[in-house]
């Protein structure tokens, strides 16, 4: 499969995978931000973090918040008038293992990567690193690493470039990096 406008930005928890990504895209006017992650209102904490990147786009960047998870398919299918930031595909895969069994939520998860490759649109996805990190003891916990990981390579596969950031640094892990000028 050739590679299409789609950039993959891998990164641990805290690397500032999600900063490094706005940057790509800084330069585009507007940009529609698909924000996957659903919102609790007990939980002050991730609201916080929700407000402070809100708070670092720019007014010009419009937000599609995921509340139907299947509407987001057809959703990436649209022809999009600005590039689409889809931040962050963790969040994605917690929320499908939700309201799936594991066959269903990584089906899902393939017609969403199916949709991001095939709709001509262009794409920065941010997504966790995950293989990285310690085993997970608990069995949802491997299902998950199980989960991100194949989605992660199956984006990367389709994707014109790949970083990995650590310590907000970048590592360019395919593709020629000319986004970093």
């Amino acid at each position: 499969m050739d590679a299409v406008d789609l950039t993959l930005v891998l990164g641990g928890t805290r690397s500032g995978k999600s900063a490094y990504a706005e940057t790509i895209l800084a330069r585009a006017g507007g940009v529609t931000y698909v924000a996957p992650t659903q919102l609790g209102k007990d939980d002050r904490e991730l609201l916080r973090r929700v407000q402070r990147h809100r708070e670092r786009r720019p007014d010009t960047w419009h937000t599609h918040e995921v509340i139907d998870l299947e509407e987001l398919v057809g959703f990436l299918y649209q022809k999009q008038r600005y590039p689409v930031l889809l931040d962050s595909f963790g969040s994605l895969v917690a929320r499908a293992m939700e309201d799936w069994d594991e066959e269903g939520a990584r089906a899902y998860l393939l017609s969403v990567i199916e949709a991001i490759v095939r709709s001509g649109n262009s794409h920065v996805v941010v997504s966790e690193e995950v293989g990285l990190s310690l085993h997970p003891l608990t069995k949802v916990g491997r299902d998950f690493v199980d989960l991100l990981g194949m989605c992660n390579q199956r984006i990367a596969k389709s994707a014109k470039d790949v970083v990995l950031i650590v310590a907000g640094l970048p590592l360019v892990l395919k593709g020629s990096g000319s986004f970093l000028a």
